[in-house]
């Protein structure tokens, strides 16, 4: 995309990820299609998954960490009996079992893997060891220490169970590794799992229902790059702080927001709150605050010259 032709954008798109294309090749795919200056998602998907990715553009990119941060919901299809070193279907086998498991036996191991447990991440993960990501090791046969981080499986339901396969619906923390999950209760059963499907249903405040395709942005943008007119394309946008909602928020008098907006604290109320939406007088948003002992400070702000 030529520079000359970027166009400053900001919000955020809840585009539904096809399977086999990366994260990051399908994030410059769209922003190529909305001639956008910035863009970034909120969490990668593997090729073999598919789902919501959260696009942020521009101004939104400031507060991607905070959907980085919250908590998802995935539809799983398990195959039982087969185990790769990658825990999903890419994967090479490493070994094979007979599944000789009952219903009541699968749901009975699933128990353990509920609520606030740790896990051991995957190798094939882009955490990582001594400046490396750890699949890089893992692409070399090489395995590194690994320690078990907390997680939370708010919930772990079976859905339907025909064979080998079992789908499922994981709703986790951040952190979480459906692939790691699955393989680990493949263990439980005593022959091994991996995961064959995995589709992302919801981030945080977002969920399927809101998602576009990229079928749905390529026929738009068709017709917005003759006629050089972005409005349809840009009413696809949810607002720059739509994905925080949940967090509490402070309306500042005009004073208070021009002190924050260059650099200053101001005085409030309340005592001690890591992380709150800042309102001017008319409402509208314009950045991300904390507070301790009743002083209120800046941590992220719009660039308002952007907007």
């Amino acid at each position: 995309m030529a520079r000359k032709n970027a166009r400053a954008v900001n919000g955020i798109l809840l585009l539904d990820k096809p399977l086999e294309v990366s994260s990051n090749g399908i994030l410059q795919r769209v922003r190529w299609l909305f001639q956008a200056q910035k863009a970034g998602h909120t969490g990668a998907l593997d090729p073999m998954a598919s789902g919501l990715l959260p696009i942020c553009f521009g101004e939104a990119t400031k507060f991607s960490q905070f959907l980085l941060d919250t908590d998802k919901t995935y539809l799983v299809t398990a195959t039982f009996g087969v185990r790769t070193n990658t825990s999903d279907s890419e994967g090479e086998i490493i070994s094979e079992k007979p599944v000789n498991f009952s219903q009541a036996e699968l749901e009975l191991a699933m128990q353990a893997f509920r609520g606030d447990i740790l896990q051991v991440p995957t190798m094939f993960s882009a955490l990582k060891y001594q400046g490396q990501p750890l699949y890089r090791y893992a692409r070399q046969g090489i395995e590194v220490p690994r320690d078990a981080r907390p997680i939370s499986i708010f919930r772990f339901e079976l859905l339907a169970m025909a064979g080998s396969n079992a789908d499922f619906i994981v709703h986790c923390s951040k952190g979480t590794y459906i692939r790691t999950l699955i393989d680990d209760l493949g263990e439980a059963l005593g022959c091994g799992a991996h995961v064959a499907k995995l589709h992302r249903t919801q981030v945080g405040p977002f969920d399927a229902a809101q998602m576009i395709t990229p079928l749905q942005l390529d026929e738009l943008a068709e017709t917005c790059h003759q006629s050089t007119d972005f409005t349809t394309m840009d009413s696809l946008l949810l607002p720059m702080d739509a994905g925080i909602v949940a967090m509490p928020k402070i309306v500042l008098t005009g004073a208070e927001q021009h002190r924050l907006q260059h650099g200053q604290s101001c005085q409030v109320t309340a005592q001690n709150i890591t992380a709150i939406k800042l309102h001017g007088p008319d409402d509208s948003f314009f950045g991300i605050g904390e507070i301790t002992d009743s002083i209120l400070s800046s941590r992220r702000l719009l660039n308002t010259a952007a907007l």
